[in-house]
């Protein structure tokens, strides 16, 4: 087991693996940027570095000082936590020479998997069902004219390197097509350095379904069920749940058993989350996460598993610590995510924190770093906390969500904290009745 892990995130995430490395008896260390000197993840931790300025790319990004940081501190692993450098297959690589263990996947693995083309290839070869579209990236108009033709219209046009939606552009009739291509590659140039895109089917009313699977490099897989991610706001998650209202147990199995193949056969070390959309009966892969999720509290609600246990316990070389059938599903939970943001806009509402007041009681858990007095800086992501609710099915978890909800106190800046009392009210919501496109319309209904 490791002497010494270092945390190279911030926020919520790292309270939520400092809390974990505590369980286990390993020495911590966390970086932070000057903007994050008061962090609580700081303030808990065994040692802490600032390895630069506010702006990401100066410190949570900058790779040369964090790995110093390793080094000045004697620490022997790395966990990146989501987001930042968590998919970096460089910054794995670069770990690995220096004798660091990466708590994640293998570089190569994140590199396959970051290809939106070559992950979808390689799901293919593994068996996963997936979306039918281009083999690989669309080079001219005619090629997407063809491919658009024989798979039918609407398609969706998709950026290779893309990721938070950025580089996607949906086209009904073929006249559409021109546009939504040369805009697509334009956005996907501009926001990853790569304008490379690729062509799918356009699903009109899907779910989004994940799987969370956990590999142990030597050949085993096996899988924590699904999460339903399908409440979504220009592609990026509001609310999760596990399980998926829309699934019966024959299909959870079933999609179940063949990732978990997957990534067993793939020779895949660590956490995973392969992603699906899915629509009358079928699924359909559309990437794969090679890192925890944000909304894996709900999978440890419904398991009684610690994952980020078994993350630190598979890259320290335990292996599992579960079989398949020692993974037993119980009851039904949801995650909120509590964004500093005005409920109604979205805009972000960085600012200080006069009151911050969490709910309680049994099945209620809340992933969150900050505190009264707390400053939420401009620089970063705006997600402050999660509320993640469980109860013995899903009834008892909405109305135990509503109840917690109501005493939720988060006071000094805008919250989305309103847009979720209104949810937990809604008779589609209650009846589990929604897919991706359910709350933007929602929204705009709203507006």
């Amino acid at each position: 087991m490791f002497q010494k892990i270092l945390i190279a995130n911030r926020g919520e995430i790292a309270l939520r693996v400092l809390r974990a490395c505590k369980e286990l008896g390993i020495q911590t260390v966390v970086v932070h940027s000057t903007a994050d000197a008061d962090a609580m993840h700081v303030r808990l931790a065994d040692e802490s570095v600032c390895i630069g300025p506010p702006p990401s790319r100066d410190s949570y990004l900058n790779i040369h000082q964090i790995v110093a940081a390793c080094e000045i501190t004697g620490a022997d692993a790395v966990h990146p936590g989501y987001g930042f450098l968590s998919e970096n297959a460089k910054f794995a690589d670069i770990l690995a020479a220096h004798n660091i263990t990466f708590i994640g996947p293998s570089g190569d693995h994140i590199r396959i998997m970051g290809d939106k083309i070559e992950a979808k290839r390689t799901a293919k070869r593994l068996g996963i069902p997936v979306v039918p579209g281009s083999d690989g990236a669309v080079t001219d108009e005619k090629e997407a004219k063809r491919i658009a033709g024989e798979i039918g219209y609407p398609v969706i046009i998709k950026a290779s390197a893309g990721g938070g939606g950025r580089g996607m552009k949906v086209a009904h009739t073929e006249a559409d097509l021109e546009v939504a291509l040369q805009t697509a590659r334009s956005e996907a140039g501009a926001a990853f350095g790569d304008d490379a895109v690729y062509i799918e089917k356009y699903l009109e009313k899907p779910r989004h379904i994940e799987v969370q699977v956990f590999g142990d490099g030597f050949g085993r897989g096996v899988h924590f069920g699904e999460r339903d991610c399908s409440l979504q706001r220009r592609h990026q998650k509001v609310w999760e749940e596990a399980p998926s209202p829309a699934l019966n147990a024959e299909e959870r199995a079933r999609i179940g058993g063949v990732c978990a193949k997957a990534i067993a056969d793939l020779g895949y070390s660590g956490a995973g989350t392969i992603e699906f959309l899915y629509e009358n009966g079928e699924f359909y892969f559309i990437e794969m996460n090679t890192r925890l999720q944000v909304e894996h509290p709900v999978t440890e609600a419904i398991t009684g598993i610690d994952l980020v246990h078994e993350q630190i316990r598979v890259a320290s070389g335990g292996g599992l610590s579960v079989k398949q059938e020692d993974i037993k599903f119980n009851g039904h939970a949801i995650e909120c995510r509590i964004n500093a943001e005005d409920p109604r806009t979205f805009t972000p509402s960085p600012g200080t924190i006069t009151h911050f007041h969490t709910p309680g009681g049994l099945g209620i858990r809340v992933d969150s770093g900050v505190y009264s007095g707390y400053k939420i800086p401009p620089y970063y992501d705006s997600l402050i906390g999660k509320l993640i609710v469980h109860g013995r099915n899903r009834v008892e978890c909405m109305m135990r969500l509503r109840r917690a909800l109501d005493e939720f106190v988060v006071d000094g800046i805008k919250t989305t904290l309103p847009l979720f009392r209104d949810l937990v009210g809604n008779a589609d919501i209650a009846n589990g009745d929604y897919d991706i496109h359910w709350l933007e319309k929602y929204l705009a209904k709203e507006e």
